[in-house]
């Protein structure tokens, strides 16, 4: 489990693209046959990518969340952006489509991924199923549910001239799926629209953390960050994940159309609950 130290704003204005990259970038989250994990101190959230391909895998504890059990006093969202597959949670097996999304309540003590093909291809909803796993600290339990693709609650935002029509759809939050910390979903952006959440906001009282996916394998998403007045970007790829501070913006712009996750983790559960900015004061 690789930890990443909580930062500050005023970090941003010395940070050479690199730098930037290594503290907010979360790349190669998927290896065939591996599990990787990264513990972020903001909000003390874990990301994971879970990517069963010749065998199943048990997701572990860690000594860096102090648990011999990861869900000892853990919850998580964990959305599928591979093949189709299955995650069994003490002994009950869970079937994931591709873009599905399963909450785990605390105190699951034996949590198996798997994959339903081991060949195919790399993206999409072929070939290997590819867990993305989005983690906080829970201080009760609520039952293990499944979210089937284009479930739970939709909303249709943006329009088509502003490049920005989109398909949000809302899974772990206050009024669906239940959890302590954790709010979670996944956006499609319709053929034609680039930009995702755009004018931009900060929620000053929780992290958020994007996985981009469903995007060419040539192509990419221009990500800004850091605070309204001081924005910086990167150039992020297909399965790559990007770690929001609460002061920090979170907004893009791709070469193509694409999905991503979105994960939330701090202070309420109130989707709404964020700071908007005019585009025309931002620098």
């Amino acid at each position: 489990m690789e930890q990443r130290y909580a930062t500050a704003p005023e970090q941003i204005p010395g940070m050479t693209t690199q730098d930037l990259r290594d503290r907010y970038l979360v790349p190669d989250l998927f290896v065939d046959d591996e599990i990787r994990t990264v513990y972020t101190h903001h909000d003390r959230v874990v990301l994971g990518g879970i990517s069963p391909v010749s065998a199943p895998l048990t997701l572990p504890g860690y000594p860096e969340i102090r648990s011999e059990q990861f869900f000892e006093h853990r919850e998580a969202g964990i959305v599928n952006v591979g093949g189709s597959g299955t995650i069994t949670v003490d002994g009950t097996e869970h079937r994931l489509a591709h873009g599905a999304c399963l909450y785990v309540g605390r105190g699951a003590a034996d949590v198996v991924l798997a994959s339903d093909s081991s060949s195919g291809t790399a993206g999409g909803e072929a070939g290997p199923a590819r867990f993305y796993l989005f983690s906080a600290p829970a201080h009760t339990a609520y039952p293990t549910t499944l979210v089937e693709p284009g479930q739970g609650t939709v909303r249709e935002l943006g329009d088509q001239v502003t490049s920005n029509r989109r398909t949000l759809n809302q899974y772990i939050h206050e009024n669906g799926v239940r959890s302590c910390q954790v709010v979670m979903g996944v956006t499609t952006l319709h053929p034609g629209s680039m930009w995702n959440t755009m004018p931009a906001h900060t929620h000053d009282r929780r992290t958020e953390c994007y996985l981009y996916f469903d995007l060419p394998a040539e192509a990419r998403v221009v990500h800004l960050l850091g605070e309204p007045t001081e924005t910086r970007h990167m150039v992020v790829a297909d399965r790559e994940a990007i770690i929001s501070p609460s002061w920090s913006v979170h907004s893009g712009v791709g070469t193509a159309a694409y999905s991503f996750v979105w994960a939330m983790a701090g202070e309420n559960q109130a989707f709404d609950d964020m700071d908007g900015f005019d585009v025309a004061t931002m620098r």
